[in-house]
């Protein structure tokens, strides 16, 4: 069996591995595609190196069939296709009574605190399986992970029909919060300094601008009626992102902080005191926003086809993660994990 592994400092490599059967109450999935996404890029760059044990195998977007059971699991056949809420919050503490597991301070996330999917087989606890459609397209199934995230964001920022929303980022997750906040019934703009992404983002139908090229104070203006944003999504992760998600804002805005920035930015605070905004955490999601996910990929409202741009067999994992980190016309990247099978 082949999987690829985070040796450190920047090291990516695919091995060998001996096959493990599950263990009791665990499943073993034949992994068809996993999705490298931005928090495996911040992994590989080192910034999570206090948590994650190396060598580390990474990956949590993904999609497969039931391949083992382990003893004491039922409600599952051989080769019933999944993906996986990774998402293992302790089920004791204060936050997990109050319904807030994602939040956990004791959470397990696999893919970061175990081992993940980029590899050809998995063993995970069948707690964690989601059921997908039998007709699912399995690379559009390794999606539903992303989807996940962007439901949970609008669903944490109150967007509602006819309100003016901006997506500042329109990479794979910025894109898939502009597709769900655009099914609210809201108006949503994105604004996105690379032209491939923005071609992108106007194909899908949604009004776009380069913030590094406009006035975006006055852009705003004329978008919104003079009235400003009512919501903004920070996913871009710069510091100059930030400061335009607070600045296009309307008074009562609310802010949503997508994006995981590695280290501490500045923030307009007289602009959060004068216009008495709201700034809102949105980390990960529910089972409900997952099975809410699947949903929306089963049902071709996500547009998959056009946020896969590239498939590459898990064998070059080097050279996927290196394209995703151009971002030259890349959006979402999948290794398929099975071609080597």
């Amino acid at each position: 069996m082949h999987r690829a592994v985070y040796e450190g400092e920047r090291r990516l490599n695919v091995i060998e591995a001996p096959e493990t059967a599950p263990g009791p109450g665990q499943v073993q999935i034949d992994v068809a595609f996993t999705g490298i996404c931005g928090t495996d890029l911040h992994i590989l760059h080192g910034d999570m190196d206090q948590r994650v044990s190396v060598p580390a195998v990474l990956g949590h977007e993904m999609s497969g069939t039931v391949a083992r059971l382990g003893d004491g699991v039922d409600g599952w056949k051989l080769g019933d296709p999944v993906t996986v809420l990774p998402v293992l919050p302790c089920g004791a503490c204060r936050t997990c009574a109050a319904g807030h597991g994602h939040v956990c301070p004791r959470l397990t996330f696999i893919g970061i605190d175990s081992a993940g999917s980029m590899q050809q087989r998995w063993n995970v606890p069948a707690r964690a399986l989601v059921r997908l459609p039998d007709t699912l397209d399995l690379a559009h199934g390794a999606l539903a992970e992303p989807t996940a995230v962007a439901v949970h964001d609008v669903r944490r920022s109150g967007l509602a029909d006819g309100e003016h929303a901006v997506v500042v980022g329109g990479g794979p997750v910025g894109l898939l919060i502009a597709v769900v906040a655009r099914r609210t019934g809201a108006q949503v703009l994105v604004l996105e300094p690379s032209p491939q992404r923005r071609a992108v983002a106007d194909r899908l139908g949604f009004a776009t601008a380069d913030p590094t090229g406009a006035d975006t104070e006055a852009l705003i203006h004329d978008w919104t009626g003079g009235a400003g944003a009512d919501v903004s999504f920070e996913v871009s992760g710069a510091a100059a992102g930030v400061a335009t998600a607070v600045e296009v804002l309307a008074p009562r805005g609310r802010l949503v902080m997508v994006a995981i920035h590695a280290t501490p930015r500045e923030v307009n605070l007289h602009r959060f005191f004068w216009r008495e905004l709201t700034m809102l955490g949105a980390r990960l999601y529910s089972p409900h926003d997952m099975a809410t996910a699947v949903e929306l990929v089963a049902g071709g409202q996500i547009p998959a086809d056009d946020l896969i741009t590239q498939v590459e067999p898990l064998e070059r994992v080097g050279e996927a993660f290196a394209a995703l980190e151009s971002g030259a016309g890349v959006m979402k990247v999948l290794l398929d994990c099975a071609a080597a099978r």
